[in-house]
């Protein structure tokens, strides 16, 4: 054999040692995994029609609760049980109207004729009907005579690419577990129907150290779907579990899905609910956009108010558990369906069983 012939030969079995190797290493990194657990890894394969589609069901959901405030002097030394309709109408006078807001993330969970149902938190929407402060004294403690009392006076739930307004009602509430459901029968039926969340309630307990999720939410207003790793399963009985998204405010009410071998399966695990944080207090001068900005080398001589300030631990969030949400529309599920209100969930798949 000649210089060229064999020069030849060893390029070639060279290449052909190099596709080997690649279907081989090809094989070893993208397994095709059928264990009945939930995945660890990123998807081997593509999904981006799958959560388009489970996007159009996750919507943005927004409240407002409007309040109104009597004051009282601290001579007065009126307690909460002293407080009747009474001195409310001798007070109506001085009282002042406000409003508080909030917005967060609402999954449709069953459209059926002229109702939806939607799952999100209830600190979203759980405004209190009575916030109470009180006086403080000399020591610095609260003496529990009241200096200001408000009362809701109305609420408004709504989505606002909804028909009618898009108005919603809280159906079913659990502040402690920090899980709600809202809906609304409309009076002729939407055209298009709400898109709904098609896919099964997993297994929250099933979760693992490393377990992969998607998250759907409207941080600041904006759809958006984000990857998280699971840290800490089974916090508690239920199977709370903790992930580290960057969490921003709206997000709350998002649903938490997992992958049990490979997409397309996914499956409800959870909605994502708060951020780790810390609050302080600080001294400040008033918050008025009309001030000019402070030259830090000139001494500040005017007012100075206490604000509280809350530094976001990002990366931490926790999640309530599906099993929790389970629980709690089991809960409810008689009321609901009183009221012409029929909520489930897809069935899951044989190996999540």
């Amino acid at each position: 054999m000649n210089t060229s012939h064999l020069v030849r030969a060893i390029v070639l079995a060279a290449a052909l040692l190099s596709l080997s190797c690649g279907v081989s290493v090809y094989r070893e990194v993208y397994p095709t995994l059928v264990d009945g657990k939930y995945d660890s890894e990123f998807p081997y394969r593509g999904c981006s029609a799958q959560l388009e589609e489970i996007g159009e069901s996750v919507k943005m959901v927004n409240s407002i609760a409007y309040y109104r405030t009597y004051t009282f002097g601290a001579e007065e030394r009126i307690r909460p049980g002293a407080v009747t309709r009474e001195l409310l109408r001798a007070s109506e006078a001085h009282s002042v109207m406000s409003s508080s807001q909030a917005s967060g993330t609402a999954t449709v969970i069953t459209s059926d004729n002229r109702r939806v149902v939607l799952l999100t938190c209830a600190h979203v929407v759980g405004f209190p009907d009575t916030i109470i402060s009180f006086h403080i004294g000399i020591d610095h403690r609260s003496t529990g005579f009241i200096h200001t009392i408000s009362f809701k006076e109305k609420q408004t739930n709504y989505v606002a690419v909804f028909p009618e307004g898009g108005e919603l009602d809280i159906l079913a509430m659990d502040r402690e577990v920090d899980v709600a459901l809202l809906g609304k029968t409309f009076d002729a039926e939407p055209f298009p129907r709400p898109r709904v969340f098609m896919y099964p309630a997993g297994k929250a307990r099933d979760l693992e150290w490393g377990t992969f999720v998607y998250l759907f939410g409207y941080p600041t207003g904006h759809k958006m779907v984000t990857k998280a790793i699971v840290s800490s399963p089974n916090k508690d009985k239920r199977g709370a579990f903790l992930v580290d998204a960057v969490f921003t405010p709206g997000f709350s009410g998002g649903i938490a899905l997992a992958i049990r071998d490979g997409v397309p399966n996914f499956e409800l695990v959870g909605i994502v609910k708060l951020v780790s944080g810390r609050s302080s207090f600080i001294l400040a001068p008033p918050a008025d956009d009309a001030m000019p900005d402070y030259d830090p080398l000139v001494p500040y001589t005017g007012d100075v108010y206490v604000q509280k300030r809350t530094e976001i631990e990002y990366g931490i969030v926790q999640a309530v558990p599906v099993e929790a949400v389970l629980e709690f529309i089991d809960a409810h599920r008689s009321d609901l369906a009183s009221r012409g209100y029929a909520v489930t969930f897809a069935q899951p798949s044989k190996t999540s069983q």
